[in-house]
């Protein structure tokens, strides 16, 4: 094939392939032309998931009826002028791209009118091309409306996620502008229903609400600005980091609640996203992430913004500096605002499990909250059955669990001998002593319970006596309503109850004793990480998180009938050496191992 010059058409469809990615990237570039045109009032219209209708409305200054066809060019803009404009960008859009990129791949539909106009323009795009245009009367500002979107690149929309994902991706863009820009008034609906909008107030606690709810808000910690000293240097004192960040026991199973602005622009960025992890160095437990909403503001030509079509990675041309600003201000804030973290407290965000940093695991300490071991006390070995040992019976229950055959044992017999640390039951077998991790080896026995009720379809709810309100943010609501179904399978009772909120009416058996609210955030936590598209999985995933939160914690102390229990109920698990993710619930130090220990060998 000799060399030849692409079409217009086909560089755009090209092009479009950059920067229009899935729906959420039509109503990211729509958004940021109506913020640039200076709009107070934003309605975001989807149905589909994007697929059949994304439209954008805004109050803005509009377009003028000379300019309307130009603005559908590539690299047609308003925004720059000069190569100078480049280095200092002060806009969310300025590549003039966008436009000439979605219409090439849907059908799309403009209204316009600018502010000295008499009335507006319709025109109207098929694949890039014009097929109509007609003087209508509009109210001053913009609205497109684009639908059919890859239409005529199949491909295209072959890749697409489901209609859910696509929602939730939307959902966390337009919550994530309204942050940056509380005094405009932002309105989305999805298939006609009003799923997340704002009051424009200014006030950025409002808009936090209405993401995470009233209660999880109250317990933000502001970030004020830092008062550089005389020692600071000139480009340290110019970057100004303002926002929110949540107490070490708001805590999530993934870094997608921390979000950065640079400058009213919602960015990406591993550095800074883990300059605020640092921060909490310390504060938070292992695979547990905070939440912060952080607004950078710096001089335009310290950043660069033309790293990319999308314009969501950027440049730093001093990034160690701002890495140490974020973290300065995040540690700042906690140190000095963050309150005392009452033992046993359930974590908002969703992780409940009791925390316990590593000095309190000592023998009697027990957490406020403590949480009673339930087990089924009655175990049966070879149609011997074995109750709950009350004082002086432990050497009874002993010799009955015996009489296993060694050859159907997983587990050694073994005789308990007491509590370490709070958190290890120490046990005597034939050849030495067992370590049990409490918490692995009932996560295990829950675990398997759990497992074998809900392939018998036999999962037992708990109700409640009251119901339970939980607010989610819009793209966890509408995860967990999709989800539904699936959640009812393993014992819980959900029912939509206003806007992204949710009643709990009852819960497994297993967590029954437990935070419902923050069971229920665990779990859609779980939903949220789980990329597979195997339902088995998901649900196994949730199984796995319910049974986590369940089971007894390290800094628990236990009875001896408690301790007798779980191990009786370890030696009949299927498999008992492992907790449900992989650690080992017990650890064995052989008679000849001790010998050598006390040099006796």
């Amino acid at each position: 094939m000799p060399i030849h010059i692409l079409s217009d058409q086909l560089a755009s469809q090209i092009a479009a392939g950059e920067v229009v990615e899935r729906p959420s990237s039509v109503v990211k570039e729509l958004v940021e032309n109506a913020l640039d045109a200076g709009a107070t009032t934003i309605t975001v219209t989807v149905r589909g998931g994007g697929r059949d209708l994304v439209q954008v409305a805004d109050d803005g200054l509009g377009i003028s009826s000379g300019e309307i066809e130009m603005a559908f060019l590539r690299h047609a803009t308003s925004k720059l002028d000069t190569v100078a404009d480049l280095e200092k960008v002060s806009t969310l859009g300025f590549r003039g791209e966008a436009l000439a990129a979605i219409s090439a791949v849907s059908r799309l539909t403009i209204v316009s009118r600018d502010r000295g106009a008499q009335g507006g323009t319709r025109l109207l795009l098929e694949g890039g091309r014009r097929t109509s245009r007609e003087l209508v009367g509009a109210p001053v500002g913009t609205i497109i409306a684009v639908e059919n979107l890859f239409y005529n690149t199949p491909a295209r929309l072959k890749f697409l996620k489901s209609v859910p994902t696509e929602k939730r991706q939307i959902d966390e863009f337009v919550t994530r502008y309204a942050l940056a820009y509380a005094d405009v008034r932002f309105r989305l609906s999805h298939d006609n229903r009003i799923t997340f909008q704002t009051t424009g107030s200014g006030d950025v606690r409002e808009v936090l609400a209405e993401i995470y709810g009233a209660e999880t808000t109250r317990t933000l910690l502001e970030i004020e600005t830092e008062v550089p000293d005389r020692e600071a240097t000139d480009e340290r004192a110019a970057i100004n980091v303002s926002g929110f960040v949540g107490p070490p026991d708001l805590n999530w199973a993934n870094r997608s609640h921390i979000t950065l602005f640079v400058n009213g622009r919602w960015i990406r960025d591993t550095s800074l996203t883990y300059a605020v992890i640092q921060a909490y160095h310390t504060l938070l437990p292992a695979g547990r992430f905070p939440l912060g909403v952080l607004f950078i503001n710096m001089p335009p030509e310290e950043v660069d913004v033309n790293v990319h079509p999308a314009k969501t990675e950027v440049r730093f041309r001093r990034p160690n500096t701002l890495f140490g600003a974020v973290q300065r201000a995040v540690r700042r804030t906690l140190v000095a605002k963050s309150p005392v973290r009452a033992a046993g407290g359930w974590a908002a965000g969703g992780g409940f499990e009791q925390f316990v940093p590593q000095h309190e695991h000592i023998a009697g300490w027990s957490g406020a909250a403590q949480v009673e071991m339930r087990l089924d006390w009655s175990r049966r070995y070879q149609g011997a059955e074995l109750s709950a040992p009350q004082d002086g019976e432990s050497e009874a229950a002993f010799e009955a669990a015996g009489d296993v055959e060694p050859s159907e044992r997983k587990l050694p017999i073994m005789r308990v001998i007491g509590q370490v640390g709070a958190a290890y039951i120490i046990t005597e077998g034939p050849d030495g002593l067992y370590l049990i991790d409490q918490h692995a080896a009932h996560e295990r026995v829950l675990y398997e319970q759990f497992l074998a009720e809900w392939e018998q379809q036999k999962v037992v709810s708990q109700g409640l006596v009251t119901a339970t309100a939980v607010q989610l943010p819009p793209s966890q609501a509408a995860l967990l309503e999709d989800n539904l179904p699936l959640l009812r399978s393993l014992g819980f009772e959900i029912e939509p109850f206003g806007p992204h909120t949710f009643q709990i009416r009852s819960v497994p058996a297993v967590v029954a004793r437990m935070d419902p609210a923050a069971a229920l955030r665990a779990v859609v936590d779980d939903l949220e990480e789980g990329s597979t598209p195997l339902q088995g999985k998901v649900e196994a995933r949730i199984v796995l998180r319910v049974c986590k939160s369940a089971a007894v914690k390290a800094g628990q102390t236990l009875s001896r009938a408690e301790m007798e229990a779980l191990v009786q109920a370890l030696e009949e698990c299927e498999s008992p050496h492992t907790c449900p993710h992989g650690r080992p619930t017990l650890i064995h130090l052989s008679v000849a191992q001790l010998a050598r220990e006390f040099g006796r060998t």
